[in-house]
């Protein structure tokens, strides 16, 4: 066999093997999740935690300056050589496909968090409105905790380092009481491409090769925290949009700051509304009233921020992650966000929301 078949062959092998590994939860939580992984990731934010800038976002900008130079070199050859380009392509893509799963992605196949929580997933209308409203009173406690003003919207006065340093304070809290969300040595990082993000429609990512959680710092202030938080969930082996959105909310809940518990807070709230709406429009109207208008006036201004940046560049990466979420076991894809209104419900079913 030529050498030039053989990463396009390991292409299509991996592929096969996703497909049989998906099958096998509980090999990937056991020797993956909770083995390999644990230590690849903590030797890469040991490495790259304290360099005060993304290494990855500058190792992404020079593979896609790389790949731009590598195709205007090629442009000539396309006809007359493309079988073996294509060949190159499928090899370089074999590689990255590889590294990807290898330094991340096998977290996509492991046990879901609902059955390592003994969480329910199905929950009824009543149950979906009797959470929203715990959740708008909790809410509203908080906004006023902090603004002694129910019509005042909440402004984060910490600098987004701070914030940084704070988001340990939840996660060590919450590891108190579920021992596998424990997070230790910290690597997050302001995203060198957080213009590009915004028009994207992201408010972070997790850099699947060098374990840096990356975060828009463009983003309105009253929710950064909880997107932090989010993006930290991923660092500690969780794949899943939904469960990392949960892991997220419970991480600022547990803080001892308020402004943490308040974007967790309103957050969740925002996504338990939309849930309201499209079941009952008329419960919806008679529950918003109930919302503190400070909260409204945070949405107000996380709604007029994202709208300066709405273009077709949003809709098209949007369209993109909701194929790539579903080809890794995200069936719901882009949807999946908001799947973790149901882990909350039946989480807080018996409990109160603290």
């Amino acid at each position: 066999m030529k050498r030039k078949y053989i990463l396009p062959l390991f292409l299509l092998f991996q592929i096969i093997f996703l497909k049989v590994l998906a099958f096998f939860p509980e090999v990937v939580e056991r020797f993956y999740s909770n083995g390999m992984y644990v230590f690849t990731s903590k030797v890469e934010r040991f490495i790259l935690g304290s360099i005060p800038f993304s290494v990855g976002d500058i190792g992404y900008a020079i593979l896609i300056i790389y790949l731009l130079i590598s195709i205007w070199k090629a442009r000539k050859t396309w006809r007359n050589q493309w079988k073996d380009n294509l060949l190159k392509v499928l090899s370089g893509l074999s590689i990255f496909y590889f590294v990807f799963h290898l330094l991340w992605a096998f977290n996509y196949y492991r046990v879901p968090l609902f059955e390592k929580m003994n969480i329910k997933r199905e929950y009824s209308n009543e149950d979906l409105y009797a959470f929203t409203e715990k959740l708008i009173a909790k809410t509203n406690e908080v906004q006023f905790a902090i603004t002694h003003n129910k019509n005042q919207k909440v402004s984060n006065p910490y600098s987004q380092d701070s914030i940084f340093k704070i988001t340990q304070n939840g996660y060590n809290n919450l590891a108190a009481a579920y021992p596998f969300f424990k997070y230790e040595i910290p690597s997050r990082k302001k995203s060198l491409f957080s213009l590009p993000l915004t028009y994207m429609g992201f408010g972070g990512y997790l850099n699947p090769f060098t374990n840096e959680s990356q975060v828009n710092y463009k983003v309105p202030m009253y929710g950064f925290p909880n997107v932090i938080c989010h993006e930290m969930a991923h660092q500690i082996g969780f794949a899943s949009e939904s469960e990392c959105n949960f892991i997220g909310f419970m991480a600022c809940i547990k803080n001892d700051d308020l402004y943490f518990k308040y974007a967790a807070y309103s957050v969740a709230l925002r996504y338990c509304l939309e849930n309201v709406i499209m079941k009952d429009e008329e419960r919806f109207n008679a529950l918003l009233p109930t919302v503190n208008k400070g909260i409204l006036k945070n949405y107000k201004e996380s709604e007029l921020f994202w709208e300066q940046y709405d273009t077709f560049i949003d809709k098209g990466f949007h369209a993109f992650y909701d194929q790539f979420l579903k080809a890794n076991q995200q069936k719901d894809g882009l949807e999946s966000y908001s799947k973790f209104v149901d882990l909350l419900i039946n989480y807080y079913k018996e409990k109160e929301i603290k």
